[in-house]
């Protein structure tokens, strides 16, 4: 399996983070946290693309998420070695493959688990997981292993298909959410309709349902060009279904 070239490609999106950076299990985290008074017991894990917790667009989203109501922590689960925004620039000379050879699960999996035992030192008892791309592969795992009670995907990097939306269907009992869209190399239309047919029509019965953006992108719902109305339409759509998924679900 590998990334493509869409997993590098995208807009940075303006504004201005609300959170914190904290080290949450040993792990440098950004926090975003709601405010007045909101479920101490439940978080949303934000398990970002190859960009990191770093990337503007990630902040913002999870500060849209606290907006809503949920503690949003973006784990740095990349130890630091996250790809810079600039690679997003026309030109760059990126080795995306030199840098996906040194993020297996090996380095990537401990970090996640570390957040979730230190979050639970501080009372808390379910969690939420939102991932982009990258991140989406995580998502799966940690519901493959049911640490989490709700799961939203968003254009998911490198999954098996068929084998792993069987997997989910086999081992997990955690509700899935997945956006997906158009053009993506990494979760194709086979694949979408794989998933319906695996999980769909009531057969997963923890609760699925899939989401699909026309004229959208792989990359679309955390860095799509909001210039464009069907692109802003559909990130701003992904994000609404997983607000809505987690207030049903978690």
């Amino acid at each position: 399996m590998s990334l493509c070239a869409d997993c590098v490609k995208g807009v940075r999106h303006e504004g201005t983070p609300e959170g914190s950076w904290e080290e949450i299990g040993g792990v440098t985290s950004y926090v975003a946290t709601p405010l007045g008074d909101y479920p101490k017991d439940r978080v949303i894990l934000y398990i970002a693309d190859i960009f990191g917790p770093q990337l503007i667009n990630a902040q913002l989203l999870a500060d849209d998420f606290a907006r809503n109501g949920f503690k949003t922590i973006i784990p740095d689960y990349l130890n630091g070695d996250f790809v810079a925004a600039d690679a997003l620039d026309p030109g760059s000379q990126f080795d995306l493959g030199a840098w996906f050879a040194k993020h297996g699960a090996s380095e990537t999996r401990p970090p996640l688990d570390r957040v979730t035992a230190g979050l639970k030192e501080q009372g808390v008892t379910s969690f939420g997981a939102t991932g982009y791309c990258f991140g989406g592969r995580y998502v799966f795992d940690l519901g493959f292993d049911n640490v989490i009670s709700a799961a939203v995907v968003n254009h998911p990097s490198l999954l098996k298909s068929p084998e792993d939306l069987q997997k989910y269907f086999d081992t997990s009992k955690t509700p899935l959410l997945i956006n997906s869209c158009t053009i993506d190399t990494q979760f194709p239309h086979e694949a979408q309709a794989q998933a319906d047919e695996i999980l769909g029509n009531g057969k997963f019965t923890a609760g699925y349902k899939r989401e699909y953006f026309e004229c959208c992108t792989h990359g679309f719902a955390v860095r799509g060009d909001l210039s464009d109305p069907k692109v802003k339409a559909g990130k701003e759509g992904a994000f609404a279904a997983a607000v809505k998924w987690f207030k049903a679900k978690l």
